[in-house]
């Protein structure tokens, strides 16, 4: 029982921080400095930077992202649900994401994109320092 209890709280984690770092860069959210979310294309961009991505990682990654940039779109536009349900779907969609991401790479990126994943919310896949540290002011 012990040795389920460490890796669902990591997954709870995770989840919360892939949906709090997905609803700042929403629109209408406020944002990161005024930008909506990270486009596909960005997102790949900062992966292959990031996990040093191989040109066939890259190909096989970007599909998903598309998808999962599509399914988040249908759901910010979707006002029938409670924000309680979107945001549980957000986190549906995010770690459906991961699941998928994570069997193309390998064991040194799989590390190093958790890692990614647990600091979402504090600096993760959308570029904002770790925290502690306030961003560049730039106007």
């Amino acid at each position: 029982m012990k040795k389920l209890i460490l890796p669902a709280t990591v997954a709870v984690v995770l989840a919360f921080a892939s949906i709090s770092a997905w609803a700042q860069m929403g629109p209408g959210g406020g944002g990161q400095m005024g930008r909506g979310p990270m486009s596909p294309d960005q997102r790949l961009q900062m992966l292959t930077k990031q996990l040093n991505l191989t040109s066939d990682q890259q190909e096989k990654i970007k599909p998903i992202l598309e998808n999962e940039s599509q399914q988040m779109q249908t759901l910010r536009q979707d006002s029938s649900l409670s924000q309680e349900d979107r945001m549980s779907k957000m986190r549906q969609i995010r770690q459906s994401t991961n699941d998928q991401i994570k069997p193309i790479l390998n064991s040194d990126q799989q590390q190093k994109f958790a890692e990614m994943m647990s600091h979402q919310g504090h600096g993760g896949m959308h570029g904002a320092p770790p925290s502690g540290q306030n961003p560049p002011q730039s106007q």
